[in-house]
Order: C-alpha cells, then sequence, then structure tokens
C-alpha cells in the first residue's frame, strides 16, 4: 500500500513529513530519502500500535474479522 507524504523543509534543513491518511505519522530525515525511509518506519509503528489497540478493544468478545479491498 502507499501512502501520501507531506514535506517540509524547515530551518536547519532538514525535512519533516506527516502521512496524509495517518496524521499520527510524523518523521524527519537530513535527506528526502531518509525521511522517506524514516516515514515509512513511522507508518509501520503507528499502523502496529492501532493494531494491538484495537486487538485489546475486542479481548474476550466473540468477533470475527474479513478483508476489504480498498481500491
Amino acid at each position: 500500500m502507499e501512502y501520501v507524504i507531506i514535506i517540509e523543509k524547515n530551518a536547519n534543513g532538514w525535512y519533516t513529513g506527516q502521512c496524509e491518511q495517518i496524521p499520527e505519522a510524523i518523521s524527519e530525515g537530513a535527506t528526502l530519502e531518509e525521511l522517506k525511509e524514516n516515514m515509512a518506519d513511522a507508518i509501520k509503528m503507528v499502523l502496529d500500535y492501532k493494531k494491538e489497540e484495537t486487538r485489546q478493544h475486542y479481548l474476550g468478545r466473540k468477533i470475527f474479522r474479513r478483508r476489504v479491498a480498498v481500491l
């Protein structure tokens, strides 16, 4: 899956980024490539956290899961 990153070059010359679809994912990098790598890590961390948080919410309850494709 691909995400859109909002990028800004700050006063110290570094790049800061925030994921448009997952605003909690924020990072920075000295170069655009470093920012891209750091943002991928930030997005993964936020998604993993949210997944675990959701699992804890439904712990002990009778549920079922299904996949859905978003185009």
